[in-house]
């Protein structure tokens, strides 16, 4: 059960912000959503459009720094997570506009790929508490990943994206079932939880992944721990057998995976190893530091028993 969840201030109560990733598309546009806040009260919102996902965090900081009480973001995961880093611990609600491949907050958040509705969620859905995770210091709502998944992002590039959707993440898997493994030490909340060679790591925050496939049963974006799987696969045959189990509903079965949950985990590569956040590849590491942040952000999420949401633009 959330923490601490409640309608949307009233109408034209608060200051309205969107950031934007300019090259992602939804619905009818920008254009489209400059029109339905404007009909919603709300003609002249702070407004950042950006071409790169890594500059949203400024542009989400100048927004707090005008008193936005309600930010609005435009794009992917990506794009979102770097949102997340800037609005966590702050009082300012985010409202999800899914413009991305994967959207997977939104998928596990119910919010849908649909710009009038995602626009209603904004404006009257209720406020939800979420935690959110850190690795390194960078703040994440969705999952962190090491080895074949933080590879088979890197690899999905742009172009490869926009011609295949998220069939792009399916090419580049497939291309990295052969990931070289790392040996690795794992600790949680203190104590070794695993020492071994490792193909993969995902701390998972919430439950799904791409294609709604449910890897962390028991995962809730608002329980005050973060969920842990190590895979230790070492070719396609021993992926297949995983990926078997994921399709069933039963990871934690496959001898290859182990699952866990906990507040902090440090994980010890014997390597530089590929990791992502919220599906954006950051640079190889050899340590990362992961720990969970209960409550530190504030998301619109789909109102729940409310009954029919308020009419919104035509």
């Amino acid at each position: 059960m959330p923490r601490e969840q409640g309608p949307a201030p009233a109408r034209g109560t608060e200051v309205i912000a969107v950031v934007a990733h300019a090259r992602k598309t939804l619905g009818g546009g920008l254009p489209e959503l400059r029109r339905m806040l404007a009909a919603q009260g709300y003609p002249d919102p702070l407004w950042y459009e950006v071409k790169k996902s890594r500059k949203a965090p400024k542009r989400a900081r100048a927004a707090l720094a005008k008193d936005a009480g309600l930010v609005f973001v435009w794009g992917g995961d990506g794009m979102v997570q770097h949102c997340v880093d800037a609005l966590a611990g702050e009082k300012a609600a985010l409202a999800i506009l899914p413009a991305g491949t994967a959207n997977l907050l939104a998928a596990n958040l119910g919010i849908p790929a649909d710009l009038t509705r995602a626009v209603r969620i904004g404006l009257y859905g209720e406020r939800r508490s979420l935690d959110t995770g850190t690795v390194n210091g960078e703040h994440f709502a969705v999952m962190a990943g090491a080895g074949f998944d933080a590879r088979m992002i890197s690899d999905a590039s742009r172009k490869l994206k926009a011609r295949l959707g998220r069939a792009a993440y399916l090419w580049t898997g497939a291309r990295n079932l052969m990931l070289h493994r790392a040996s690795a030490v794992i600790e949680v909340d203190g104590k070794r939880f695993f020492r071994g060679r490792v193909s993969s790591v995902l701390a998972g925050n919430v439950g799904k992944i791409l294609g709604g496939l449910e890897v962390f049963r028991d995962a809730e974006p608002d329980d005050g721990v973060l969920e842990l799987g190590v895979v230790t696969a070492r070719n396609p045959a021993d992926w297949a057998r995983v990926f078997g189990r994921i399709v069933t509903g039963q990871p934690a079965k496959s001898k290859f995976v182990r699952i866990t949950s906990g507040r902090r985990i440090k994980i010890r590569f014997d390597r530089p190893f590929p990791y992502e956040l919220d599906g954006g590849d950051r640079k190889p590491v050899r340590k990362l530091k992961i720990k969970v942040h209960p409550a530190s952000v504030t998301v619109c999420v789909p109102p729940s028993g409310a009954g029919p949401q308020p009419s919104g633009p035509s």
